[in-house]
Formats: structure tokens, sequence, C-alpha cells
């Protein structure tokens, strides 16, 4: 309710340049910037008006902060300086701590997935993070893309056994000390 709702508003307030959301002007550059705006159910325009009006269940069950494609054209192209891509990373950890991540959500299941091939590897592996996202999914659409996955392999793009990092274990802990760096 209205305690969570102070939660968040001091929260997308406290990253840096957090406050410049009360300075957005609705001029809808933010969203004309995007490239995944067209797949969003709200637009960054959208997301701020309803963060500003304390709206927060329709910015967090949406699949906005999952579509970002993390691009920054909205941050570079805003008038106000808003900084709206570390707001959507901000919405984006929030909504997993609360509970507010739709676990049906296809675009919250590639994000999963890709982190747990990163933690795994060090680096993305495009195999493995698609047999998972597809596991998690639907298994059987993932035939529809046989034809490409194969001409990708034979070219030498998708690379059937991944290779580990070595430092991963120092990855590891600077991704731990990030979170925790978060939490506080």
């Amino acid at each position: 309710g209205d305690r969570l709702k102070t939660i968040f508003l001091h929260n997308i307030y406290s990253i840096p340049d957090g406050e410049r959301i009360k300075e957005c002007q609705q001029c809808g550059t933010c969203s004309a910037s995007c490239p995944t705006a067209s797949w969003m159910d709200y637009s960054p325009r959208e997301i701020i008006a309803a963060l500003r009006a304390g709206i927060l269940d329709r910015v967090l069950k949406s699949n906005t902060v999952w579509m970002c494609a993390s691009c920054y054209s909205c941050t570079v192209r805003c008038p106000a300086g808003i900084k709206f891509t570390d707001v959507m990373y901000e919405l984006k950890r929030l909504g997993g701590k609360y509970g507010y991540v739709d676990r049906r959500s296809t675009t919250a299941q590639m994000a999963r997935s890709f982190c747990k091939t990163v933690d795994r590897y060090g680096k993305n592996a495009e195999c493995e993070l698609l047999a998972r996202y597809y596991l998690s999914t639907n298994p059987f659409k993932a035939l529809g893309q046989f034809g490409l996955g194969l001409k990708m392999l034979l070219k030498g793009r998708f690379p059937l056994y991944p290779h580990r990092i070595r430092g991963r274990k120092s990855l590891r802990k600077m991704v731990e000390a990030a979170k925790e760096g978060a939490q506080t």
C-alpha cells in the first residue's frame, strides 16, 4: 500500500539524480527514443507519470522494465536530465525484492535465464540461455527456431559448448558486493 509506495519512491529518488523525475515535462522524448517502446505495455513517459502518481502496481506488473534494452537513448536525450535507464534497473530490483515480478512473464524468464548463464560461465552462453528459457516457458516453441539455430550453428555463430571465462569467482564477488551495496 502506501508504505510500499513510499519505499519505492524513496529508492527511486535516492539513485543518482533520481529526484529529476519530479522535473519530467512529459515531452515524450524518452518514448520516441526508445527502440523497444512499441513492445512495452507502457512507454517510458507513461512509466514516469505512473511513478509520480504513485501507481506502482501498473508499473511493476507490466513488461516494460523487462523490455528495456539498456541502450541509454532515453537518458541521453532527456531534456530534464532524467536517468531513465537507471530508474528501470531500480524498478527491476525492487520488483524482484518485493515480489512484483510475474513468474510467468517470458521477458522476466529470459532475464533470469541470462543471469544464470552469466553466473555459471562469466559470460552469455546462447545455447544454454535458450534451453533454459524455452524449458521454463514453452519447450514446443523452440521447435520453430530450429532452422535459424542450425544455420547459426553451421556458421559458427551459435556454440553448443560455452567456454568459461577466467576469474569467475572474482566476478561473482563483484556481483555480490554490488547487490549488498544496492540493499543498503
